[in-house]
């Protein structure tokens, strides 16, 4: 089976950790590199936390960072949930990995300019490398092969009533993304709030018995925590790695194929995915939003991920 080639643009995060652990091994996925965004906490923390998660689980992937901060908004960092390193609960080995001296939106521009148009872009926190790398070099787009991404809400958001965080935290680069003209899968809050790491969920991963399931233990104790905290949940909803799960089986999910516009004009909606699932518009279809997830088809993927290292 042909390998699909992914390009892992993220924050890291306990979720996007999560993803990363996917992504890394799974023989379904060649992982060309990951880039890295600020977002759930400031850009050294984020690339500090996937230099992390690659040592200390043997994934041998180039890490690069990117966007310190969005395109027009201040930067918002999502500390109350991920804590002040932005991946709290583990503790790792002394780091010696480090990140490549290119910046992640020269080695996204590079890579699809050299590519055969089979890349795909998946985007786990805020959008701000991707639309970068769109405004430098218009010549990447038509190279995408897709864009697999974290973000957005059919209904209400996890930070306002109206957005979720990674498009809150740059609407602008969002709406570049969702206006470029490639096929985009938006994997938002109506299925990543389905997908809660109870504690026997924990506990199953677990008896796997290896570091990245140990790994996974400490990150979701930790994230189980805090999202409690925050929401009143028993279980954290694992957002980021459904993006993972659905390159490796699309049967994971539901989609419908709609116009969405991301608002950044509102004081009050700013960042609000606004999904046009009945068709009011008359504008033309634009992505391909998850509607539904097949939650015990999702947790088998994530075990079968895990079962892959040593």
């Amino acid at each position: 089976m042909e390998k699909i080639k992914v390009i892992l643009d993220c924050d890291p995060g306990h979720d996007d950790a999560v993803a990363v652990l996917m992504a890394g091994k799974h023989p379904a996925i060649e992982l060309l590199g990951i880039t890295v965004v600020a977002g759930n906490q400031s850009l050294p923390k984020t690339v500090t936390n996937a230099l992390n998660v690659c040592q200390h689980v043997g994934i041998d992937v180039p890490v690069y960072a990117g966007s310190t901060r969005p395109l027009v908004q201040q930067p918002r960092y999502a500390g109350f949930i991920h804590g002040t390193s932005g991946l709290d609960g583990p503790q790792f080995e002394p780091l010696t990995k480090k990140a490549e001296a290119t910046h992640a939106v020269n080695f996204i521009i590079k890579t699809l300019l050299n590519s055969e148009g089979d890349i795909t872009l998946v985007p786990t926190g805020p959008l701000t490398n991707i639309a970068l790398a769109m405004r430098l070099e218009p010549r990447i787009i038509p190279k995408i092969k897709q864009i697999v991404l974290m973000g957005g809400s059919v209904g209400q958001g996890n930070v306002t009533p109206a957005a979720e965080f990674n498009i809150l935290a740059d609407g602008e680069a969002a709406k570049i993304v969702f206006e470029c003209g490639r096929p985009i899968v938006m994997c938002g809050l109506d299925v990543t709030r389905k997908v809660r790491c109870y504690q026997e969920v924990i506990d199953r991963m677990n008896q796997i018995g290896n570091k990245a399931s140990y790994l996974f233990k400490e990150m979701m104790e930790f994230y189980n925590k805090t999202q409690k905290e925050a929401f009143k949940w028993e279980g954290g909803p694992l957002h980021d790695p459904v993006t993972i799960a659905y390159l490796i089986d699309p049967s994971v999910l539901t989609l419908q194929h709609c116009h969405v516009d991301i608002e950044i004009r509102s004081e009050q909606s700013y960042g609000r995915t606004n999904c046009d699932l009945v068709g009011f518009l008359k504008k033309e279809e634009n992505a391909y939003v998850a509607t539904d997830i097949d939650v015990d088809k999702f947790w088998d993927i994530i075990e079968e991920c895990l079962k892959l290292y040593n």
